[in-house]
């Protein structure tokens, strides 16, 4: 069965399949019958790193289907006597059909599925990559807006940090939007990561320092991710630096949707929450059928 490691071992065509199964999935979550494609199934969330909509979404996600989610923290495991990152996977391999991985450090998950028998999903590997997350802001993208190819999209926020942002900067670029990223500077996209994008599919991408929503579609914002910074002061600085105020997000287009991997801390105001153009989450939501899909998928095949 299929591994999902990262949005460059799929192509536009996969994509779409992930994307047609999602929406089966929430059809089918919206007349409330319980499924049972998965009955009989175990699948083991492996979290190295603190999560919330990942993890928990992820359960759910299994429950719908009707397989038995088990949830490994860390701090809970034996990991805390010493035990290594090769024996635990090829336990767990031995417990459930699935093993989905978060992990602090990039390629854990590529090096569990060298490991295991079973499959593995990538949940996020420390500033890396995050697959699952990118499909579920494409879906929730076309969703909102119909379509992708030719929207206007912004990225805004610690760009070198954000896995979500890399991954999902590759997909718009397969899918054909417009995409312009602004951060500041020493919080820049990697220059791999857009090169890659303009290689593989001519990608129309900007960089710019301050924000413009004058023709933005889809304003895509995350929060500076200071537990991956050495110095706690630059993280804080950089926070107070780059976050949206009322008066700015009032002068954008009503037709903008603003996304949020979540969470978010201070980058916008809680009061925008109630904004209608606030759809993060809405965004969060459909993690369920999304991950139902890419669990259908992974455990039962194409």
């Amino acid at each position: 069965m299929p591994d999902l490691l990262s949005v460059y071992d799929f192509d536009r065509r996969e994509a779409d399949a992930y994307l047609s199964e999602a929406s089966r999935m929430e059809a089918l979550l919206k007349k409330g019958k319980p499924l049972k494609l998965l009955a009989g199934k175990i699948t083991a969330n492996l979290f190295f790193e603190a999560s919330t909509r990942t993890n928990f979404s992820f359960q759910s996600a299994s429950a719908r289907l009707g397989a038995m989610p088990l949830s490994f923290h860390s701090g809970t495991s034996s990991e805390q006597k010493g035990e290594s990152f090769s024996d635990t996977i090829q336990m767990m391999d031995g417990y459930a059909d699935c093993l989905i991985i978060r992990h602090p450090q990039p390629g854990m998950p590529q090096l569990a599925a060298e490991i295991a028998g079973h499959p593995v999903i990538n949940a996020g590997d420390g500033g890396n990559q995050h697959p699952t997350q990118a499909l579920i802001d494409i879906y929730t993208i076309r969703k909102l807006k119909g379509k992708i190819d030719g929207l206007n999209v912004t990225l805004m926020g610690d760009l070198k940090h954000a896995r979500a942002m890399r991954s999902l900067l590759h997909l718009l670029a397969m899918y054909g939007a417009n995409v312009t990223l602004t951060s500041p500077r020493l919080l820049a996209m990697g220059p791999e990561v857009v090169l890659r994008a303009r290689k593989d599919y001519g990608a129309n991408i900007r960089e710019a320092s301050k924000p413009s929503f004058a023709k933005c579609d889809i304003l895509y914002i995350c929060r500076v991710q200071r537990e991956r910074f050495a110095d706690p002061d630059e993280a804080v600085r950089m926070s107070q630096e780059f976050r949206l105020g009322m008066a700015a997000l009032r002068a954008a287009p009503k037709s903008m949707a603003v996304l949020h991997p979540l969470p978010k801390i201070d980058e916008l105001p809680k009061e925008f929450d109630s904004d209608a153009r606030a759809k993060y989450f809405e965004q969060a939501k459909n993690g369920v059928p999304v991950r139902m899909a890419i669990l259908k998928r992974c455990c039962l095949g194409k």
